[in-house]
């Protein structure tokens, strides 16, 4: 038989959990002894679209055997899905519901699923770490993943749904990049709306941007309302080891919510599939933890 070749695309290579993605992506294509390619799309829609179109459109023998990709935009570019499948190439979406995997599955041979977290439970957890550490109540400026992607809506969600009433939200937007998430706040800070806020917390819905927020007030001129600022709790998403995690042991940030990396499970799912004809669940869910845990988030009594 011959070897598998896997194309995987992510967003970004700016972003701690698309280079995790990636990381596990090579571990899994070692394990499974399978040719690795990995794309990035740039946070670029059409960029992704055009990379993957590139390689469903090559040559038989160069084409991938199966596309695992997370998409950048608000569909998981369903025209690229078919062409895919009517190729004989497998696919799957990541971190993402696409209504097209059903009518793929029974349409085409080629194995079709999709492996994602619960959005709307980790936007709950935010939620709940939230109302832990302000019992009370209180003010969150919360910054937000892309307008369009659908698992920044479903934390969005989770998070309304599970905050207590008396905490209330300023929403700023992001693009899961520390550097998107700096300008966002240092925009927020020049409203004369910025200066009559009384924040108690800043929530992000990725690590990486609720880094940038910090550095965006580690760039105040007034010591004062930067050691204000900085003092806040700071939460975040995706809690990896060596950057999410790492960052709460040394205090950057206040708590995350673990994510684990899921290119691995894809990649694995797609070698039983296509190698021992085993045929995949339509929908596989990874499962997000609060680091530390919520009980530990609480005060003191």
């Amino acid at each position: 038989m011959p070897k598998l070749k896997i194309l995987v695309s992510l967003t970004t290579n700016d972003n701690d959990y698309q280079i995790e993605q990636a990381r596990a992506a090579e571990a899994a294509s070692k394990k499974c002894n399978t040719d690795l390619q990995i794309l990035y799309a740039d946070n670029d829609a059409i960029n992704q679209s055009t990379q993957i179109l590139k390689a469903i459109q090559a040559a038989p023998e160069e084409r991938p055997s199966a596309i695992v990709f997370e998409p950048v935009g608000g569909t998981a570019l369903p025209q690229v899905a078919r062409a895919a499948v009517a190729a004989g190439i497998g696919w799957a979406v990541l971190n993402r519901d696409a209504n097209y995997i059903a009518e793929l599955r029974q349409t085409g041979k080629a194995p079709v699923f999709g492996v994602t977290s619960d959005h709307v439970e980790i936007g709950r957890i935010q939620g709940r770490q939230c109302a832990a550490l302000l019992p009370t109540g209180g003010a969150v400026l919360y910054v937000q993943g892309p307008s369009e992607n659908s698992a920044a809506k479903e934390r969005t969600l989770g998070m309304q749904e599970a905050k207590p009433a008396n905490i209330h939200l300023t929403m700023l937007r992001g693009q899961w990049t520390e550097e998107s998430a700096q300008r966002a706040v240092r925009s927020w800070l020049k409203l004369t709306t910025s200066q009559k806020a009384t924040i108690d917390l800043i929530a992000a819905q990725d690590d990486s941007m609720a880094v940038g927020a910090r550095k965006a007030f580690q760039e105040l001129p007034s010591e004062i309302d930067r050691e204000r600022w900085l003092s806040l709790p700071y939460l975040g998403c995706d809690g990896l080891p060596n950057t999410g995690q790492a960052w709460v042991r040394s205090g950057l940030l206040t708590a995350t919510i673990f994510i684990p990396p899921n290119t691995g499970q894809a990649i694995e799912m797609l070698a039983e599939a296509l190698q021992g004809g085993k045929t995949p669940p339509e929908r596989a869910l990874t499962s997000a933890v609060s680091v530390p845990t919520l009980e530990a988030l609480r005060p003191r009594k």
